[in-house]
């Protein structure tokens, strides 16, 4: 079993090192690291130098959304993750997904936890997530870390790219998309990766656009799906966000014993 390892970069050079090492420090691992780069003036590109087994490219792109895509289409691996590169994966992060996959053949979407980290990497809790269906996605949002998700290739062979008009959510309108097609998602309740919090991240930059966006991708999800036009009011969604927010409550005590 292998894996490609898909990081988007663009001017946050002194956080890379982490990323790759801990890429490196996957032992037993088949696999490929490639990062697109989308023409950094700091540091970045000295960085990449360092790394002979690096597969990378340093070039203008359509948004990170564009980059991430690039890179599905380089992947050869059984199982595909984009890792920004100022997040980095926990040590044995790929031995435990290779195992969950093999155990479960039938998952082509693998998830766990993350943990949030400071700047400077101090810890400063465990995301304890759930399994996941069609209802988190849509009523409750983004529920699950990218940085500890996994593909399995079937998702990209059958053309299931990220689509590059979302910027911030486009993680969250993939997810929504993979469900309406079929695609089934397995939970590993372990912590897989550190997710890092710090004012230059884009989930820090653009609170507005990440709610505009994710209200349009749940809009067009009701509306694929045809369920019923209402479920796209943004007063009703708020409700429902807080009622399916219990259920997530509910489903974490059965998968953690603890209720956050």
């Amino acid at each position: 079993m292998t894996f490609s390892i898909i990081t988007p970069s663009f001017n946050q050079g002194r956080f890379l090192p982490q990323c790759v090492d801990s890429v490196l420090a996957q032992h037993g691992i088949d696999f490929e690291h490639i990062v697109t780069d989308a023409g950094s003036t700091d540091e970045t590109l000295e960085v990449l130098g360092r790394y002979p087994h690096l597969q990378w490219t340093s070039e203008p792109d359509g948004g990170m959304s564009d980059g991430i895509n690039k890179g599905f289409r380089k992947a050869t691996g059984d199982w595909v993750m984009w890792l920004n590169c100022d997040d980095y994966l926990l040590p044995g992060a790929l031995a435990k997904v290779k195992e969950f996959a093999l155990a479960h053949p039938d998952a082509d979407i693998i998830h766990g936890d993350c943990v949030f980290v400071k700047e400077d990497g101090t810890p400063i809790r465990r995301k304890y997530d759930t399994p996941v269906d069609e209802w988190d996605f849509l009523f409750v949002g983004c529920c699950i870390p990218s940085t500890a998700t996994f593909y399995h290739r079937r998702v990209l062979e059958a053309g299931e790219l990220l689509d590059t008009g979302y910027r911030n959510c486009m993680d969250w309108e993939y997810y929504l998309r993979l469900t309406r097609a079929g695609f089934r998602f397995g939970y590993v309740p372990e912590a897989l990766a550190g997710f890092r919090w710090h004012e230059e991240s884009t989930t820090q930059k653009h609170w507005q656009r990440m709610i505009e966006e994710g209200l349009r991708a749940q809009r067009a999800h009701v509306a694929a799906r045809g369920l019923p036009a209402y479920l796209g009011s943004a007063s009703l969604l708020k409700v429902l966000r807080k009622a399916f927010q219990v259920r997530r409550v509910a489903k974490r005590w059965v998968a953690h014993r603890r209720l956050s």
